[in-house]
């Protein structure tokens, strides 16, 4: 096809000035383009990115002193001399030039700015130095003038020194930069001083100038720079005297900040960056984390305690900063024990130099000031992994602020809880403690004293603080129990170890023999007997007194009662004891006084092993919740239900008529949309225990901010009886709202944290809220007739007062904010300037603090086992040993299973138990402690720890005020109003059978059993005979038991009687229990059929 048309009309000239147009904008783009790459080759070059650029950076510099150098030569001329031929240093200074002049022409078109390139530094240093030396060489001049500039490229020192990775720390990189500062500022000033004083001053021609030496300038300036003004050598011309007046001021400046800076950095370089040495057969470990003055006093002396004088295990603390002063001097105190080393735990090379493969344990230290608790928490965890990573058999003990954070430390694949692998959770423990203190008012205060370290000496001015004071003094111990105690059962040795040594025996590790797994048991029943080597916990004020229970003998120490006596006895042959001696009778007259033979059994007859059978258990368990329908979470510790949507649960101030709570529980909770959760769900797990039936649950009313309520509520919505209110403690209505007036104890938690100016004001929030709290004046006349029996214990005396108040736990901070809150509550008798533990909030339970769990560092270290025990006690049971055999993410999820495997109603429970109303009252005589620890033992199995009595007499005391005697003497006279705390077995009934049944909020607390435990105990009665027996008033006093007749050579043969099983005792070899058959023991009141044949 062919197209055809009138073609335009082109100008050959235009297409001409098109093509030139054209060309020369291609030839200006290649240009600029060219130019581009250049410069950015250069400036590659120059900024020391590649091999090259290194090199080149790296010669100017050696260059550079290499010209300062031949300046210094060239000084000890004249100023200004004719130069010679012969003077090697000339051709030298002249090449090097050449090369500045080479390197500042790169600079020049590297430069952005080509006006602010003359006013650099190195621009003027190049001005100055380069010319001159061309024009002395072509005019055979030799002046020195400002050469000495040279000395100003001291100041690229650290970058150099990092170009060639000799300096690869902050403190190294700091002090390089300190020096080259110092150095080049005394050569530059040296050099101008020389210059001055031996050219003189210009307008006089130099007429007073002075012959100086470079060296006599460098002594001149550092004269000055010090202040020392020695005035042998000074200025003379006015020049030189008026720059020494202005470098006077700026060196001032200088050499009283650089210097002293210098020597510290470069003295702490070799101080604490060498390797810890290893000294052979030296016990020594590891402290990492939160090195500061406060953890680390903290830390000292706690662990300085448990073993004072017989420390052998040095302390080496692996810091990533150097110590501040303080810190310095607090190491100087302890140098016998400590030795610091910088670095951090996150670096192989540091876990090197301080031998973490050859440590015994590697302990973490948290913040729980911090601001992010998460952040402080996985910065922790890495530090576990690079631990375990380096060496995983180090043992690690780890502090961590957050409970949801540790599912990831057991993940680790080296970690290994048998070889004493440990975590300390704040969060769990604080708040576990807290909800002890709703459960059992009181409780708090005295499981905290027991792990209290009171070193102050005081002088009590209150006959109460005595008492108080006294209770300090005891802590858990343990002990491993002489072999004279296996085959007995648990009552039958506390009562002894109670009786003849004076020791509380407390609890026992078991093991189970059909597992292997070792567990603790609070106050195990009488079906549960001691093997050899068990290990025990008391209470007691001294690892010495605890060593009775180890050294006793059943034939050297049968007739001994004053407990100093018992010791290490000179018996040879242990095994003898076992088989011959001399039968002893123990009776009411040889104990002192102390009721209770021997605790009487109305069902004698042999019963069936059914706990030896766990399905068995599950069903006798379940007989109890058919009537009840409890649901319980997988791992059957805790009541559960469906998750509840937030909206259901919250309240409104207009339905106060709908929702009259009753002895429930009212949570203060601050927090926003923005706080750090702090974990409520710790608070709630222990007040949602399975030993609790559900109309025995009390209602939990959190008060605060629904922004940050939301965030915690996916934890909490499978708890049942929860429910939030939004608004404020600090609102008097709020507190109205939620009934407060009716409540069995309001909680005050401290606000998550939050940077503040002062330590003081952290605590701001909770302590207005106690004031507001506290302000509520309720009227006596309303107390409610449903009370439990042991507050009543607390009006049964005539009312001086109209008025009562909130009962309130209040949780601190910081605890030196204590004198706020005793101002509050009025106290009187109180000691000023003394920490928490000292104070009269504290002894009555009305205030927490969480600063004393820094102490369980130390505590893990020494006895884990001790922290284990805690752990079961203020978190409903929770222990590591149950979190190894349970689901844990069935478990910390609580999702839509439930189970009653290990239901809570086999646990012991700690409770607060009237003298009047309860079982206690059957016992007589109960003047004493001792006679009531012997009696509620023997008849009931109920151990008894403590006491909360009454602060002075009922009529100075309007409040009813109580204090915590924590573990009374034997001989520690009881009254009436006396409460006592217990560890009650779940079988027991507390309350008498013509009393009044006790109230569905009964205050109790819980102590678990295992499933491992259950299945190992000896023939236990069924459920309905438990029930039937404890339900039966005693038939007999307990002064009026008759005396037991035990063998003193057969301990076990002593209890064989009241067995209610044959079975091979456990805790023997094969050898010893297939000695000779040994002869029935028989005691009075009781029936039991004969088996001539048992085997030990």
């Amino acid at each position: 096809m062919r197209f055809t048309g009138t073609a335009p009309n082109i100008c050959p000239s235009s297409l001409t000035e098109e093509t030139m147009s054209s060309r020369v904008g291609h030839s200006h783009s290649r240009s600029l383009s060219f130019q581009g790459a250049f410069r950015d080759r250069i400036e590659m070059l120059l900024s020391a990115q590649t091999f090259v650029g290194q090199v080149l950076v790296i010669l100017v510099f050696v260059l550079s002193i290499g010209s300062l150098v031949i300046y210094f030569i060239n000084s000890t001329d004249p100023v200004g001399s004719c130069s010679s031929y012969e003077d090697k240093t000339i051709p030298f200074d002249l090449t090097f030039n050449a090369f500045f002049s080479f390197y500042f022409g790169l600079r020049f078109l590297a430069a952005d700015d080509k006006v602010k390139f003359w006013l650099e530094m190195n621009s003027i240093v190049d001005i100055f130095t380069i010319p001159p030396t061309f024009i002395s060489y072509y005019l055979k001049s030799n002046w020195l003038g400002l050469r000495f500039l040279r000395a100003l490229r001291l100041l690229e020192l650290p970058q150099i020194l990092q170009i060639l990775r000799a300096i690869r720390t902050s403190n190294s990189v700091k002090f390089s930069k300190l020096l080259s500062i110092v150095l080049s500022t005394w050569f530059t000033a040296a050099g101008f001083i020389h210059l001055v004083e031996n050219s003189g001053d210009p307008w006089l021609r130099g007429r007073n100038s002075q012959n100086i030496s470079y060296f006599e300038s460098i002594y001149l300036v550092m004269a000055t720079m010090s202040t020392v003004g020695f005035g042998d050598v000074v200025a003379k011309t006015s020049l030189g005297r008026t720059f020494i007046i202005f470098f006077t001021l700026g060196s001032l400046v200088l050499f009283a900040n650089y210097i002293p800076e210098m020597v510290e950095l470069f003295a702490n370089k070799r101080k604490y960056t060498s390797s810890y040495g290893v000294v052979k057969g030296k016990k020594f470990i590891v402290v990492c984390g939160n090195i500061t003055v406060d953890s680390v006093t903290a830390f000292l002396r706690n662990f300085l305690r448990h073993k004072a004088g017989e420390i052998n295990t040095e302390i080496v603390f692996l810091g990533e900063v150097p110590p501040s002063l303080e810190l310095e001097t607090i190491f100087k105190c302890y140098m016998a024990y400590t030795t610091f080393v910088s670095g951090s735990a996150l670096k192989w090379e540091d876990l090197r130099r301080v031998a973490v493969d050859c440590a015994e344990a590697c302990l973490i230290i948290a913040n729980p000031l911090c601001s992010d608790f998460h952040a402080e928490d996985t910065s922790n965890i890495m530090r576990v992994l690079s631990i375990k990573n380096y060496y995983p058999n180090t043992r690690v003990i780890i502090q961590i602020l957050q409970s949801h954070n540790k599912v990831f430390l057991p993940k680790i694949p080296s970690w290994n809880w048998n070889t004493g692998d440990n975590i300390i959770c704040f969060a769990e423990l604080k708040l576990g403690f807290i909800a002890q203190g709703c459960l059992v008012p009181g409780l708090c205060t005295f499981l905290t004293s027991l792990f209290v370290e009171q070193n102050k000496k005081v002088c009590p001015k209150e006959p109460w603080q005595k008492y108080f004071f006294s209770g300090l003094k005891n802590k858990i111990l343990t002990q491993r129990l002489s072999d004279d105690f296996a085959g007995m059962s648990f009552p039958d040795v506390s009562r002894l170890c109670f009786v003849k040594m004076h020791l509380m025996l407390i609890a026992i590790e078991h093991k189970s023999m059909c597992h292997g797994y070792c567990g603790l048991i609070l106050n195990p029943p009488a079906q549960v007997k001691l093997h050899k080597n068990t290990l025990g916990f008391f209470i007691a004020e001294s690892a010495k007194d605890v060593k009775r229970a180890f050294f006793y003998c059943a034939i050297c120490h049968s007739d001994v009662y004053t407990p100093e006596l018992i010791g290490k006895c000179g018996c040879k042959n242990k095994n003898l004891r076992h088989m011959t001696g001399p039968a002893v009778t123990v009776t009411a007259n040889n104990l002192k006084n102390y009721p209770g033979a021997m605790r009487q059994d109305s069902n004698p007859e042999p019963q069936p092993n059914m706990w030896s059978n766990l399905s068995l258990a599950t069903r006798a368990f379940l007989y109890e919740m058919e009537e009840e329908s409890d649901r319980l979470d997988s791992s059957g510790m805790f009541h559960w239900c469906k998750a509840t949507p937030l909206d259901k649960v919250i309240l409104k101030r207009t339905d106060k008529s709908k929702h009259e709570f009753r002895n429930h529980i009212v949570a203060c909770v601050f927090g926003d949309a923005h706080s750090t959760l702090m974990g409520l769900r710790n608070f709630v797990m222990p007040l949602r225990a399975s030993c609790y039936t559900r109309q025995e649950l009390k209602d939990i009313v959190f008060v605060g901010s629904v922004d940050y309520l939301q965030r915690e509520w996916r934890f909490l919505r499978n708890f049942p009886q929860i429910y939030i209110l939004p608004g404020s403690a600090l609102y008097s209505g709020d507190l109205h709202a939620v009934n407060i007036e009716e409540c069995s104890m309001c909680v005050v938690l401290s606000s998550p944290s939050k940077s503040s100016s002062s330590p003081t004001l952290v605590d701001t929030e909770p302590i207005m809220a106690t004031l507001n709290v506290r302000s509520l004046q309720i009227s006596c006349s309303a107390q409610r007739p449903s009370e439990p029996q042991y507050a009543r214990c607390f009006s049964d005396y005539p009312q001086k007062s109209q008025y009562r108040r909130v009962p309130i736990l209040t949780e601190l901070k910081n605890p030196s904010n204590i004198h706020f809150i005793e101002q509050l509550g009025g106290m009187e008798g109180n000691f000023s300037g003394t920490s928490l533990h000292l104070s009269t909030s504290f002894a009555t339970g009305t205030v927490f603090s969480g600063n004393f769990l820094d102490s369980l560092l130390a505590t893990a270290f020494y006895n884990y086992r001790v922290l284990e025990l805690l752990q079961m006690l203020v978190t409903g049971g929770i222990s590591s040993q149950l979190e190894q055999y349970l689901d844990k993410e069935t478990f910390h999820e609580l999702d839509d299973s439930c189970s009653s495997t290990l239901s809570g109603r086999t646990w012991c429970k700690l409770g607060l138990l009237s003298l009047n109303q309860t079982i206690l009252s059957d016992i007589q005589p109960r003047s004493t402690f001792g006679q009531l620890f012997c009696g509620s033992l023997d008849n009931f199995g109920v151990l008894c720890l403590g006491l909360y009595r009454m602060i002075d007499k009922e009529a100075c005391n309007l409040e009813h005020r109580r204090f915590v005697i924590t573990r009374p003497e034997n001989d520690f006279r009881v009254l009436p109003s006396d409460l006592v705390f217990c560890a009650i077995p779940s079988s027991t009934s507390c309350y008498k059978k013509d009393s009044s049944p006790p109230n569905p909020y009964e205050i109790i607390n819980i102590v678990p059993l295992t499933e491992e435990m259950l299945t190992d105990i000896d023939c236990p009665p069924p459920v309905d005979q438990v029930n039937k027996r404890t339900a039966q008033p005693l038939s007999k006093s307990a002064h009026l038991l008759e005396p037991r007749t035990m063998p003193t050579g057969d301990s076990k043969a002593a209890v064989l009687a009241q067995s209610l099983s044959s079975k091979t005792l456990p805790g023997g070899t094969g050898k010893d229990n297939g000695r000779e058959n040994m002869e029935e023991a028989t005691v009075a009141h009781a029936s039991v059929r004969p088996e001539s044949n048992r085997t030990y």
